[in-house]
């Protein structure tokens, strides 16, 4: 959610990040109208309600004479002070409904646009340059024996799978090693929940335009996540955390679930865009003064992984219109995929300043005594698609794949992944 001081004081900056969004400008001026009714129907009460209570006193301090009067009149200011209330009421709520619609505001520099004017930072890595025509990630899964898509149909549907023997073994491995880094850096490590109440998913801003992409099981009125993010965005909902020497991390672990609603026709083929996937992600809860620090943090802490595991990357920052609702900044890094001759996002990193927090009351103490509401970061440090990237890059001729040494003490120090 906005600040809502940012909405009264300077309301054509969220018109500005609305706009550069593609997202609806009007919903502003209809929330700066709702909170000046909110306002004036909150100080009506508070001034009945003061009005209210200096009749009380006067009839604790009447006269027998005068007291019949007096309890007449406080008691038709007690309805009046009533309906002022009901009435400050209902227009807090109708103003809460309008500002939870409107988005995060964009931080300055971001590129304006929808999913391709991204801009893109920097390149990293060689891409491999082949003396043979290499082989996708399924024909590959499929020559090692280590993904078993058709099985995976056969019991669930279509974009579900099996990891089988190396391929199960390459996951954790990658996971293992992201889980490593993430404690080193100071990531405290959290296995979470991946089914989460409403007002969880709503707070981390999941419930609005993407809402058909999330799984919903109506009988227990819980959401399953498609991201660790929303149960590590919820972990101190309605707490204040102590921040004082410096950020809070968590890297959380979880079984992620996605319908993929909207997306037939791409990426059908092997396990780019899948219904179920592994995830390690990082988390952050810091002073809302050093989030653009730590948000490049994260970003290098991702950028490390990918040299980790060899593989060529680019770092683009991504458009207003392609943030997510919560985001107000966010960088994506995309691996080169040799037999699609492009670069495929593996994972992303995202600033969403206040915004989640304030919708889930997190808050921190200032130095002067007073809370106010900290800033969330995230960003994804391994996850199964990685699995695509590290197969492609790394075949080799005889159709075995080379490990990236980085792997290899999670593999029992196995250099290659035999064909079956």
């Amino acid at each position: 959610m906005i600040d809502a001081n940012l909405l009264r004081e300077n309301p054509e900056v969220v018109k500005a990040s609305q706009l550069a969004r593609g997202a609806s400008v009007e919903l502003v001026d209809h929330a700066v109208a709702a909170d000046l009714a909110w306002r004036k129907a909150l100080a009506e009460f508070e001034n009945l309600r003061a009005a209210q209570n200096a009749k009380s006193k006067l009839v604790a301090s009447a006269s027998k004479e005068e007291r019949p009067a007096l309890i007449a009149e406080s008691q038709e200011l007690a309805s009046s002070v009533k309906q002022a209330e009901t009435l400050s009421s209902e227009k807090e709520a109708e103003l809460q409904k309008i500002i939870w619609q409107i988005e995060n505001v964009v931080i300055e520099g971001v590129p304006v646009g929808g999913e391709d004017d991204f801009v893109v930072i920097r390149e990293e890595g060689s891409k491999p340059n082949f003396s043979f025509e290499p082989k996708d990630h399924v024909a590959l899964g499929e020559l090692l024996d280590v993904i078993d898509i058709e099985r995976g149909a056969k019991i669930s549907g279509s974009r579900f799978y099996f990891l089988k023997g190396w391929g199960a073994r390459l996951e954790l491995a990658l996971m293992n090693l992201a889980l490593d880094q993430a404690a080193n850096a100071g990531f405290t490590a959290l296995i979470t929940p991946t089914l989460v109440k409403p007002e969880v998913m709503a707070g981390t801003g999941f419930l609005g335009s993407h809402a058909d992409e999330i799984y919903y099981l109506p009988a227990d009125d819980l959401y399953l996540t498609g991201t660790s993010e929303v149960a590590l965005a919820g972990y101190h909902s309605d707490e204040i955390i102590d921040i004082s020497n410096g950020p809070k991390r968590y890297a959380g672990w979880s079984t992620c679930y996605r319908r993929e609603a909207g997306s037939h026709g791409k990426d059908t083929r092997g396990i780019l865009r899948v219904h179920q996937f592994n995830k390690l992600e990082m988390f952050s809860y810091c002073n809302p003064e050093d989030a653009q620090a730590e948000h490049q943090r994260l970003l290098a802490w991702q950028e490390e992984m990918l040299k980790k595991c060899e593989l060529p990357y680019r770092v683009i920052d991504t458009a207003a219109g392609d943030l997510g609702s919560s985001a107000a900044r966010k960088y994506d890094i995309e691996a080169w995929v040799p037999t699609q001759e492009a670069f495929r996002e593996l994972t992303s990193t995202s600033n969403c300043t206040t915004y989640q927090a304030r919708r889930l009351n997190v808050r921190y103490r200032k130095d002067d005594g007073k809370t106010a509401t900290v800033a969330t970061l995230n960003g994804t440090l391994a996850t199964t698609r990685w699995l695509v990237a590290i197969l492609e890059n790394h075949q080799q001729e005889d159709g075995t794949v080379k490990i990236p040494a980085a792997l290899r003490p999670y593999l029992g120090g196995a250099e290659f992944i035999p064909v079956a």
